[in-house]
């Protein structure tokens, strides 16, 4: 249950974001807003590269804009985030430039992050009709925990190439489940897409399994448009949670 060296690879892209940052859920935290709608929004729970990181706020426009829904991207790092350096370096150079991902991840662990994911689900449970989830690597986990039995916390999530994911995550989610998973992927093992197939299915769970050949973990948040097939997946990846945002929280 740890973050793999796949965790931290991948490309910057270019834009400029739409959205603004606001004090969230509380004036001692932030998160960026995008979007407009009143009655549905999305909380997006993002990789370890955070809510600040350019990929992550792009994304949030295009679903703000394409599902038509409010996404609120919380800090959920308490102002901290990987250097975008690391995605220029091989894993045996982390060291030497001074990146520890295991103290990171120490500090942010999922017994100290949950509660304050839960409480910002709370907040926005309490002022939207309609409240989707959906966390990439990192918010994988997080995001299952949200759609578990009992919480009525989100009307539907969507997972892409979670980490830091066990088998109990799965087997407690009850509400529409999307998955997006990239065929080569040493987070989201084939144990847990078997687990995750089954399971989904034993538990009567509406979902609905993307998978993406020949493409890895991170090609969602972090794809190279340059690299054969990942433009394809950031794409086909996207419009895939579009799709699944506008099934489950704009009901006809």
């Amino acid at each position: 249950m740890s973050l793999q060296a796949c965790c931290v690879k991948g490309f910057e892209w270019n834009g400029t974001p739409e959205g603004k940052a606001i004090p969230f859920p509380t004036s001692s935290n932030q998160a960026y807003v995008t979007g407009s709608n009143s009655d549905a929004a999305v909380i997006l729970i993002t990789d370890v590269f955070g809510w600040d990181f350019i990929n992550n706020r792009l994304l949030a426009d295009h679903f703000a804009r394409e599902a038509n829904v409010t996404v609120y991207m919380p800090d959920f790092f308490n102002g901290e985030s990987l250097s975008k350096d690391i995605l220029k370096m091989d894993m045996q150079d982390w060291a030497k430039h001074g990146l520890d991902i295991m103290a990171f991840v120490s500090k942010h662990t999922r017994e100290i992050r949950e509660p304050e994911i839960f409480a910002c689900a709370k907040k926005l449970r309490a002022e939207y009709k309609k409240l989707g989830a959906i966390g990439y690597c990192y918010g994988g986990w997080a995001v299952c925990r949200l759609g578990a039995k009992g919480n009525n916390l989100v009307d539907c999530i969507s997972m892409g190439h979670p980490s830091m994911l066990v088998k109990e995550d799965i087997d407690g989610v009850a509400v529409p489940t999307q998955i997006l998973a990239p065929e080569i992927d040493a987070a989201y093992t084939e144990d847990l897409k078997q687990h995750t197939w089954k399971t989904l299915q034993k538990n009567q769970v509406a979902f609905a399994y993307e998978h993406f050949p020949g493409v890895e973990h991170s090609c969602f948040t972090r794809g190279d448009p340059k690299k054969t097939g990942e433009q394809e997946a950031m794409v086909r990846g996207k419009s895939a949670a579009v799709a699944w945002f506008q099934q489950w929280l704009h009901p006809a």
